[in-house]
């Protein structure tokens, strides 16, 4: 789609790429935005890799950026992004509400934070706000922030256990016996429990949970 087609009176438009691992939530956020009067979606990726790709092509103004993807880190990819395209403006669009989360991606150049379930008119305010500029913070995440900096990191009943049992130093399988899930269920969650608490190996996730009184 060449942003150049478009001719949109009294309105600068907007040109925004969408960096989402599921093909199915892509396209619905990018009908969304192309319904709006001044944002349109010029590229779609759909991992680290792709972003990668489509940057070399063509910089958007607003890069909206999920934070989990399968061949990486939406959070981990921002000062990368900042340091070859200054000019895109990142908006983390993403399911994740904890205060850790948050606060990593704006510390690490993220623009804005968005959840996938805000609503329509919140996206798109937050798509302008961060090309004009200035930082945005959807309502849930601006009051996640609000409630207390200090918050510790949320984890569920199950992930609370998935913890203590890695700390025992079972392996994949016996884990999934353990809880009596399947193996791709176990590292679902063991996904999100490295994205809490910010690890890449399993000695930096016990030791991050142990710095913040999680063991």
């Amino acid at each position: 789609m060449n942003p150049k087609n478009f001719e949109l009176s009294n309105f600068r438009l907007i040109r925004a790429a969408i960096v989402e691992d599921h093909k199915v939530v892509a396209e619905g956020f990018e009908r969304l935005i192309n319904d709006s009067d001044n944002i349109r979606v010029i590229g779609k990726a759909f991992s680290v890799s792709g972003c990668l790709e489509l940057l070399e092509v063509a910089q958007p103004d607003v890069l909206l950026l999920d934070v989990s993807l399968p061949d990486g880190n939406g959070i981990q990819l921002c000062p990368k992004i900042k340091e070859k395209y200054p000019q895109v403006r990142i908006l983390m669009l993403t399911s994740y509400n904890e205060l850790f989360t948050i606060t990593r991606a704006l510390d690490a150049g993220a623009d804005g934070y968005v959840l996938k379930n805000c609503m329509s008119e919140e996206l798109l305010e937050g798509i302008r706000t961060v090309a004009s500029g200035e930082r945005f913070l959807c309502r849930e995440a601006n009051a996640t922030l609000a409630d207390n900096e200090n918050h510790p990191v949320e984890l569920t009943r199950r992930e609370i256990e998935l913890l203590q049992l890695i700390a025992e130093g079972l392996t994949l399988h016996q884990l999934a016996d353990k809880m009596c899930l399947g193996t791709e269920t176990i590292r679902s969650y063991r996904k999100n429990l490295n994205m809490k608490l910010d690890a890449h190996s399993t000695a930096e996730l016990l030791l991050n949970a142990k710095a913040m009184n999680l063991l």
